[in-house]
């Protein structure tokens, strides 16, 4: 090992031309690496979809669900099996474990579904199953206006052109349209002239099915050539539509038009859109998990800007987009790593006094950077907000290995020796301590890398990363600083004069050394002092600091039984509270989707710096302010879609059972309970509030004398209310699609209960009887939606956090009599963010364990002693004490880049020791005694260990200080590396010294009793041979 550094001062050109391949291949790798928010977490998830068209979710709970969950349960590797159901449809969501193969989930899940098949209801579509590929939020929303164009033609141009167009992008991972309308043709049903006819709508539907169809008709061969004979049913217009001769069941036929009206319409309304209180037709787009959020909106923005420039008809604009804080993001990281890197350069000129030795310094960073990338960019890691952060960190150690070369090639220069010797020389002294304090710190990252769950996904990044720059710094400090300073470095006067702070240092040096004791005693007593400040300060886990992203997102909820215009409603007036507020840009609104009961509403913001609140203080004032609106349930935040930790705004409770009675009033005592927890806000039970129905129980007897069957009942309600279940519909051709024609009763009979009694309901034997006669209709009340985990029904109580973290409020809420005396049958399950911490602490306790057992193991080797690496290791808990109390003193919470942090520190922290060990060992082989050899090592290399701390430090400080977006993220890390190097520098500068001696005489008295031992047994092996 020593030798490289003379060889590669010998042979300058195969180092040269190394560093130049390796800088090509990483520029190369960063220009194709992904730029996204996150590591890619990727959760193998696998949806089944399972559609019943009018059924109320309690019947899809027992009829479709449960069967669909207890097929699945058995397939290896399942993690949480989720459930939702709603009114007519139960979709059910398959969490694998990670690292499963998700086509083969995919395949298994398929496999269950066609076994399951024939047990489901008969008259329900086939359920889907398809692999969830999109990841992360939304990433832009664009509004399409146009003055010409009709709000279906502008829905058909999304669907068909736009979306075409950006699907056919590489990452576009789903383009989903908000707002619009879809084209149909409705034909109205008049009750009476139905009843005059003695038809009902189902067969009306039923026969325009069959008369109004393009049917293939077989083969025929004439004059000698093969043609396809073609049947032709279909209408070619509305008018030939009209006329259609529907046939009735005693040979009479009916003309279409004049059972009621038919028209070229667009479906009932599910969804609406607003942006700034204008209805709107708004598009957005989802990246699939492959791809990189920064290139897949700079794609897609071209894409929609050419697209805009070929409709001079209509104009794209856009509305709200998530991905301007990743990009902001990401730049500030780079900002970050080239103050940092600016900043230690600075500190490396004021304590060399020398610009060639200071450039020498400033080269190994950017050689040890640039080549990282040439390895993580085929390995197929992104950029991401983790990666930046660790390279921002090893940015301080990068610097470090070059000082302490160039500190000690100056050193041996001062004392006269020309620059090329005196490079070879200094060189190889101080090899093993440069080789010792990279593998020191690689061994405590490399188990990082291994962490299990979705945190070890966050910190095999970060782990890769500082591994492979690290180990790169090292490859620069053994060839190339040596190799430049030999060729650079001018051989001036060097005044060896030692700076101003020496001379005190080594006096308190010499008493530390004279009260080992005590030294030792105040190290322990800081460590405990520490842990307990961070434990009285109440200091508490989180996930991940909640950002700013100057986008503030609000959940709008009515009460089941609601309708898309009241819930419009209310939208409108918290659009116009937002847009009073001088914080807010524009808001932009979705009504509706699946349940029209529910919106989201985003707020965006003027930037960080021209407002007062934070994103987190603006949406708690705004619910607040937002809960005068009654009858509407608004929160802050939205859930996100493909899993995976949230953005650490709000805390949620979950508790399962099989009985739903005994659940919801459990859930009930605990949610009114959780009202009183300070600290918590707007708490919200998601345990459906019954919503209101119309039961139609028939009569036994009298609907088997009518010959009438319980699906001929539903069937004919069904058609008459909402039309026919969607394959059945007749459709409609419109060249380049299809479109369909639904039947179904005119609104205002819909809306009368004396019309749905009269409704007539076909028998066996060819009559129609009344539903009033054969069943009673009442009013009703039954659950709005059904949510299910693991194969019980769980009820989650959600509450926002106002001043507190995750951690924290899970410990307040555990301590709730209502939550320690849950009824029997139901149990606590860990949800949203509780089972991310717990996975992590975990996690973490491990890795931290095997890395300081790696680190001891690679110390034993290097050093070739078991005693010193103890020596050594004494300095990470006052490192860990420091880190705390500077969390404690910046009231910053302990999250997982503060966990990066201090294992960041467990790695500077042992560089410093070695430094100063190594040196003592070399003295002392010299035959220097003990003391003067810890004095001659301290004032020796004193200096290299303060500018080392200096450069991290000056490095850290940007970080520390918030500059730039997402500095919620990295903050807390600086801020725990900046208190553990102040700590560890200082403190370990003089309590080194003084656990070395007391290390060194245990050792020295342990080898006396072996050698002793061993002594008398070699006398004995040798007795009997004399």
């Amino acid at each position: 090992m020593n030798q490289i550094s003379s060889w590669a001062i010998k042979n300058p050109i195969p180092i040269i031309l190394l560093f130049v391949l390796l800088t090509l291949g990483g520029v190369v790798g960063f220009a194709g690496m992904r730029i996204n928010n996150n590591p890619d977490v990727d959760f193998p998830l696998v949806a089944v979809t399972a559609a019943r068209p009018g059924a109320a979710p309690a019947e899809m709970e027992v009829q479709v669900t449960r069967l669909i969950e207890d097929s699945l349960a058995g397939l290896s590797g399942v993690r949480h099996v989720n459930s939702s159901i709603t009114d007519g449809v139960s979709s059910t969501t398959i969490e694998f474990e990670l690292g499963t193969d998700t086509d083969r989930a995919t395949n298994d899940v398929r496999n269950a579904m066609t076994g399951l098949r024939a047990s489901l209801p008969q008259d329900m579509q086939e359920p889907a199953v398809q692999r969830i590929d999109i990841t992360g939020d939304a990433l832009i929303t664009y509004v399409v206006r146009s003055p010409t164009m009709s709000p279906e033609e502008i829905s058909w141009f999304i669907d068909n052109e736009m979306s075409r167009s950006l699907l056919a992008l590489g990452g576009v991972g789903e383009v989903n349209r908000s707002g619009g309308v879809d084209r149909e043709i409705r034909v109205e049903l008049d009750p009476q002239r139905l009843s005059a006819y003695g038809v009902t709508a189902g067969e009306v539907s039923q026969a325009l099915t069959s008369v109004n169809n393009n049917l293939p008709g077989g083969r025929v061969t004439l004059a000698g050539s093969e043609r396809a004979v073609r049947t032709l049913g279909a209408a070619g217009s509305v008018e030939q539509l009209r006329e259609t001769l529907v046939p009735l069941g005693d040979g009479r036929t009916v003309r279409l038009g004049d059972l009621g009206t038919v028209e070229d319409k667009w479906s009932e309304p599910r969804r609406l859109a607003r942006y700034n209180g204008q209805e709107a037709v708004t598009f957005n787009f989802l990246r699939s998990r492959e791809a990189s959020e920064v290139k897949v909106a700079e794609r897609v923005r071209e894409e929609v800007a050419r697209i805009d420039e070929a409709h001079p008809e209509l104009t794209i604009e856009q509305v709200t987009s998530s991905v301007q804080y990743i990009e902001e993001s990401y730049l500030a990281s780079l900002e970050a790593l080239l103050l940092g890197a600016a900043l230690a350069v600075v500190v490396v000129f004021i304590f060399l006094r020398d610009w060639r030795a200071t450039v020498i310094a400033a080269t190994a960073m950017p050689m040890s950077l640039i080549p990282t990338f040439a390895i993580l960019g085929p390995m197929d890691q992104s950029l991401n907000v983790v990666t930046l952060l660790a390279l921002s960190l090893t940015i301080g150690i990068l610097v470090d290995d070059a000082i302490v070369e160039i500190e000690n090639i100056v050193r041996h220069m001062r004392d006269g020796k020309p620059p090329y010797d005196a490079a070879i020389e200094a060189a190889d002294e101080i090899g093993l301590a440069v080789v010792a304090t990279t593998a020191t710190i690689i061994a405590v990252f490399a188990p990082v890398g291994f962490m299990p769950g979705i945190i070890g996904q966050f910190f095999k990044a970060f782990a890769l990363a500082a591994c492979i720059s690290v180990f790169f710094s090292l490859v620069v400090a053994r060839t190339l600083t040596p190799l430049m300073a030999a060729y650079m470095l001018k051989h001036t006067h060097h005044e060896d004069k030692d700076p101003f702070w020496m001379g005190g240092y080594l006096r308190a040096l010499r008493w530390s050394l004279g009260n080992r004791w005590k030294v030792f005693v105040l190290g322990v007593l800081f460590l405990v002092g520490s842990v307990g400040l961070s434990v009285a300060a109440r200091m508490s886990f989180e996930f991940m600091s909640p950002g700013d992203e100057a986008r503030a997102a609000f959940q709008v909820e009515l009460p089941p039984g609601s309708t898309l215009r009241q819930t419009d409603e209310v939208v409108r007036r918290v659009t116009d509270i937002l847009e009073a507020r001088p914080e807010v840009t524009s808001v932009y609104a979705a009504i509706g989707g699946q349940d029209v009961n529910q919106a989201n509403v985003y707020a965006d913001m003027v930037p960080k710096g021209d407002r007062e609140l934070s994103q987190q203080a603006f949406a708690r004032v705004m619910v607040d302010q937002l809960k005068q609106i009654p009858g509407a349930r608004i929160r802050a935040g939205i859930a996100q879609q493909g899993g995976g930790p949230s953005d650490g705004t709000s805390y949620t409770f979950s508790i399962l059972g099989d009985d739903p009675a005994t659940l919801e009033t459990a859930a009930r005592q605990v949610e009114s309970e959780m009202r009183g927890v300070p600290g918590l806000a707007n708490v919200v039970n998601t345990a459906a509030i019954a919503r209101p129905e119309i039961l139609v129980t028939p009569r036994p007897d009298e609907a088997a004398l009518a010959g009438v069957s319980a699906g001929a009942i539903s069937q004919a309600v069904r058609v008459a209310t909402i039309g026919d279940i969607d394959q059945n519909l007749p459709k409609y051709n419109l060249g380049d699609r299809q479109i369909p024609i639904r039947l179904q009763l005119t609104e205002a009979a819909r809306e009368d209960l004396s019309v749905l009694e009269s409704l007539r309901v076909p028998a066996n034997n060819g009559a129609q009887v009344p539903l009033s006669a054969i069943a009673d209709i009442s009013f009703g009340a039954g659950p709005a939606t059904v949510s299910r985990q693991d194969r019980s029904r769980i009820a989650s109580i959600t509450a926002e956090l106002d001043g507190i973290t995750t951690g924290a409020a899970g410990q307040a809420v555990q301590r709730l009599p209502s939550v320690q005396n849950l009824p029997a049958g139901v149990r606590q399950v860990p949800a949203g963010d509780a089972e991310f911490i717990q996975e992590m602490i975990t996690g973490f306790a491990i890795a931290f364990a095997s890395g300081i057992l790696l680190m001891y193991a690679v110390l034993t080797l290097l050093f070739k002693s078991f005693a010193y690496p103890i020596t050594i290791m004494a300095a990470l808990p006052l490192a860990i004490g420091g880190a705390f109390i500077a969390l404690v003193i910046a009231g910053a919470s302990f999250s997982m880049s503060a966990l990066i942090g201090v294992l960041m520190l467990m790695g500077i922290a042992a560089k410093n020791s070695i430094l100063l060990v190594d040196y003592v060992i070399i003295a002392e082989k010299e035959g220097m005694p003990r003391f003067d050899a810890i004095m001659d090592a301290a004032h020796k290399r004193a200096r290299p260990i303060l500018m080392t701390t200096f450069a991290m430090g000056a490095g850290m400080v940007p970080i520390a200080m918030g500059v730039g977006a997402d500095v919620e993220f990295r903050a807390p890390m600086a801020i725990a590396v900046l208190g553990g190097l102040i700590s560890s520098t200082f403190l370990s500068l003089l309590y080194i010294p003084a656990i070395f001696t007391i290390v060194d005489d245990f050792a020295h008295w342990t080898r006396r009793r072996l050698g002793k031992r061993f002594e008398s047994q070699r006398q004995l092996a040798h007795a009997p041979a004399e």
